[in-house]
């Protein structure tokens, strides 16, 4: 939402201020310069980015508009899904989690928190985790290399997403004056013509500078940032997850587990001491 409306305010602001100015906006209207600027700006996108970050991009744009997807309450309810798990380890044993990591689909805990289950990669991620520890992994140090290097990877991934966007948006003000330059030799071919034709032309040309530096500052870098923001809070997210999964490896109650994973969240998005503490309270009646 906050990506639609700053879009709104760049557009309104410029073109507004322009035409209030006593601009013509028709004359901005030069489709053969944006062809120019945009046809080359992705296709050298296209040249310097793998098929995968290609498609992460067309993928990116619901994140990139919805901005990041994890609330307060989604927190909550990973916290209180963690103290469940941990609970029932606690007093069963990790072995007691296998049935609710094989088919999670069908376990009783998991169907309790339809949120975080409905997410295929972090219900694949914590029940990957969790096996392991039904298999008698109990090396939380070896646990915490192998949790951060598919963390870094995945984080990686869409860290290409948003620098190919940003990278892209670099490249636009090049390629507007690669755009104006071109405008100016097709008005150099026509100097004969009366001054009023050529000014149109010359106007024509340097709306090839000015898209290129707008479409750069004002919308695809602010778009790269904001894509890489989104993907921020997935990160953030796993993290969370991570802690409380350690925290459990190395001997901690559930109430201590979930704890080190609320006091790493960011302060927008923690849930208090005392929110998580009824909230488990009211899991366990």
């Amino acid at each position: 939402m906050l990506v639609i409306i700053g879009t709104i305010v760049v557009t309104v602001s410029v073109l507004g201020g322009y035409a209030l100015a006593g601009g013509h906006l028709d004359v901005l209207w030069q489709p053969f310069e944006f062809v120019i600027i945009f046809g080359a700006a992705f296709g050298s996108m296209v040249i310097g980015s793998p098929k995968t970050v290609l498609m992460g991009t067309i993928k990116a744009i619901g994140p990139m508009m919805k901005g990041p997807k994890y609330k307060k309450d989604s927190y909550m309810e990973l916290l209180s899904l963690l103290y469940s798990l941990f609970k029932l380890a606690k007093t069963k044993g990790d072995l007691a989690l296998e049935s609710h990591v094989e088919k999670p689909d069908e376990s009783s805990i998991f169907q309790k928190f339809s949120g975080f289950s409905s997410n295929h990669h972090n219900l694949e991620f914590l029940c990957d985790y969790l096996r392991l520890l039904t298999l008698g992994t109990n090396n939380a140090h070896e646990v915490e290399t192998i949790i951060d290097a598919e963390i870094e990877a995945h984080h990686k991934e869409h860290h290409a997403v948003a620098e190919a966007v940003i990278t892209m948006a670099d490249a636009m003000p090049a390629l507007g004056i690669v755009a104006a330059v071109l405008g100016v030799i097709h008005t150099m071919g026509s100097i004969t013509e009366p001054p009023e034709v050529l000014g149109h032309l010359i106007g024509a040309a340097l709306v090839g500078t000015f898209s290129g530096v707008l479409l750069s500052y004002g919308f695809f870098a602010p778009f790269g940032r904001a894509i890489g923001t989104a993907y921020d809070s997935d990160t953030e997210y796993l993290n969370c997850i991570k802690a409380a999964l350690l925290a459990h490896m190395q001997g901690y109650a559930p109430q201590v587990s979930i704890e080190f994973a609320r006091k790493i969240l960011p302060p927008s998005v923690r849930p208090s001491f005392a929110e998580v503490e009824d909230a488990v309270t009211n899991l366990s009646e």
